[in-house]
């Protein structure tokens, strides 16, 4: 029989815990988005055009259908952000210089300058969580949602345990 491991605690596991994970994150989620969704509502913008910034931003140049694969929505719904996001000088579209069908998109100046203001307050809100928490909660808070992510998508995420930064990371 082997023995347990002294100080591991399998408490965090039972169906309370469990469910008081959901909670924290569905509060967690309101309130990291709740100043950026304000900002987002004056313009007559919301989440879905919030998340298509944010990725074009991290990823100048990026083609529509990975964009598609890292939000895995339709071409419909992606057409609609862009349309919009486009129309309000947020977002540009070129072809691509090697393959004329792909559409590369990249953030305009007006796009950069909101990516920066709803970003900011992102950033902010977790910098103040992670010096709260210290190093080792955040090593496991970013193991835990890693682990969320279905296995055949982690690829997109920054890899855990390495610099995050857009070196080493695919999209």
């Amino acid at each position: 029989m082997t023995e347990p491991k002294v100080g591991a605690n399998p408490l965090f596991l039972r169906e309370e815990e469990l469910r008081q994970g959901i909670e924290l994150l569905f509060f967690a989620y309101r309130d990291f988005t709740g100043e950026a969704d304000r900002i987002l509502d004056e313009l007559g913008l919301g989440r879905a055009h919030h998340r298509v910034i944010y990725f074009v931003g991290r990823n100048p140049g990026i083609t529509v259908s990975d964009l598609l694969r890292i939000l895995r929505i339709t071409k419909q719904s992606l057409s609609r952000v862009l349309t919009d996001l486009m129309s309000k000088g947020y977002v540009v579209q070129r072809q691509g210089t090697t393959d004329r069908r792909q559409r590369l998109l990249e953030l305009t100046e007006d796009g950069e300058a909101l990516e920066r203001s709803l970003s900011e307050r992102q950033r902010a809100r977790l910098a103040r969580a992670y010096r709260e928490a210290g190093a080792d909660a955040v090593e496991g808070f970013r193991q835990v949602l890693h682990g969320l992510i279905d296995e055949d998508k982690r690829f997109q995420a920054p890899d855990i345990g390495r610099d995050s930064t857009r070196q080493g990371r695919r999209s």
